[in-house]
């Protein structure tokens, strides 16, 4: 990582799923996020994404460009033009610092994301990608081969409540 890099695009489509259910998860019940008649009638042509989705899809962008031992400190952005269904969001990313750190390599990257309208988001993130010897080890951590499947159970783990085992 180094400064000037360019972070490969994101698209991501901008589903009313996607809208509702980022407003929901972060328990923003505001009609506008929801209801497309209530956001009609304030003014929008539509439902519209909002900031605590735009902050997550952002992380997201960051996290999987870095890698999942990635640790991000600090996300600042600001909106612009909506995130309405039926668009698409590109999210480009450059690196405008990085520093050596005890817990590794920490940068300072810019995030823009585009849709059909224009800016929907500009901001940085700070975030710190450990070094091989810093990185936290997955010793232990359970991946989804340890998970086991419904034929793994006992018959009465698998039949439904109040049903015959």
């Amino acid at each position: 990582m180094k400064p000037g890099e360019q972070l490969p695009p994101l698209e991501i489509p901008v589903t009313r799923t996607l809208v509702v259910a980022g407003a929901i998860a972060s328990r923003d019940y505001q009609d506008v996020h929801h209801d497309a008649e209530t956001a009609r009638q304030k003014g929008s042509p539509d439902i519209f994404m909002n900031i605590l989705t735009t902050n997550g899809l952002v992380g997201r962008y960051i996290t999987d460009h870095f890698g999942p031992t990635a640790v991000l400190h600090r996300v600042a952005i600001r909106l612009g033009a909506p995130n309405y269904p039926g668009d698409t969001m590109v999210l480009r990313g450059t690196v405008e610092e990085v520093a050596e750190t005890p817990g590794g390599a920490t940068a300072t990257v810019r995030v823009v994301g585009e849709n059909g309208i224009g800016r929907h988001v500009t901001g940085t993130v700070t975030v710190t990608v450990p070094s091989e010897a810093d990185a936290p080890s997955r010793a232990g951590v359970p991946t989804t081969a340890d998970v086991p499947s419904a034929a793994d159970l006992p018959s009465e783990a698998t039949t439904p409540a109040g049903g015959a085992g």
